[in-house]
């Protein structure tokens, strides 16, 4: 019990500790989420990526074994998904909403700091955690904006929002200039490095702006769908991860920052994609704020179970 105290205070709670002061922001204040949002979507995440991909060491082996991760960890947690959507009866945009709320997890603004703090700026845990959050970024900027659209939005509007999402540009752009070793220019490696900086700060700031602007109580006829969602994503999704990391027989750091890169809530995403495309919002706000609330304990029983040197 000392060992997952320890975990809790030294892991997880300086992380709520930040979240904490974006909720006391947003009840004093009224922030406008979505103008953080954009900050974040547009200038913050980009820069990280940009700065974490172009500077953090990823070998060729690394990045394979961590893609083919996520090829098969998304199959395996799709197939969880529909299982349970087929066994709900759920209408269209239901689907999607509830397909959102467990395939999109927060792999940036809760991923990069909780990888920071469980594996105390391990550099080799880090390259993996930028990865994953490469590939989740994917997701919800194409097949998100692509799920929740596809049944009443016309297709051409649908791909032209795809191809405005920065990531699509940024991501490919950082690995081209790292392997053909291209300097970055003085003038704009500093600005890149100053919103590098902030991203995990203002991320998680946000994401409390974000839980302190919804209705604290679950709707009682969105309880089991709430409910379902969580334990896809808290519990279903790094038991997943661990049989895996284990059929693919991985080194145990490689393992345990996979496994704890799984174990995240549901990311803002699902949200800003329900709230942006009149889907499903009142569900994709509850799934994230009992997702990010149950997180603080299953996170730290997943680390506590690892046995990471916190």
């Amino acid at each position: 019990m000392a060992i997952f105290i320890h975990i809790l205070l030294t892991n997880v709670l300086p992380m709520g500790i930040m979240v904490g002061l974006g909720i006391i922001l947003q009840r004093s204040f009224s922030l406008d989420i979505k103008t953080l949002s954009k900050l974040n979507f547009y200038l913050f995440s980009p820069a990280i990526m940009f700065d974490l991909i172009y500077h953090t060491a990823i070998s060729v082996g690394l990045l394979g074994q961590v893609l083919l991760f996520f090829v098969i960890f998304m199959a395996g947690q799709y197939i969880l998904v529909e299982a349970a959507i087929r066994a709900r009866g759920y209408g269209p945009s239901m689907k999607s909403a509830m397909r959102n709320s467990v395939l999109f997890y927060n792999s940036a603004n809760y991923g990069i700091p909780l990888n920071q703090l469980a594996f105390s700026g391990n550099k080799e845990t880090l390259a993996i955690q930028v990865l994953i959050m490469m590939t989740q970024s994917f997701v919800p900027n194409t097949y998100g904006v692509y799920s929740v659209n596809a049944h009443k939005a016309d297709m051409k509007q649908v791909w032209r929002t795809i191809l405005s999402m920065p990531v699509i540009y940024v991501i490919p752009l950082a690995f081209l200039m790292r392997v053909f070793e291209v300097p970055v220019p003085g003038p704009i490696a500093t600005p890149i490095g100053y919103l590098s900086d902030a991203f995990i700060g203002t991320a998680l700031i946000t994401l409390g702006v974000q839980l302190g602007s919804m209705e604290w109580r679950i709707n009682r006829s969105l309880l089991i769908d709430v409910s379902l969602s969580g334990i896809l994503r808290l519990i279903a999704g790094p038991a997943l991860a661990w049989l895996i990391v284990w059929l693919m027989g991985l080194d145990k750091l490689t393992a345990a920052a996979l496994i704890v890169s799984s174990a995240v809530p549901t990311s803002l995403s699902s949200v800003l994609l329900a709230v942006e495309f009149d889907n499903e919002k009142e569900f994709a706000s509850q799934a994230v704020f009992v997702s990010t609330l149950v997180s603080i304990l299953t996170v730290t029983a997943v680390i506590f179970f690892l046995r990471i040197d916190a």
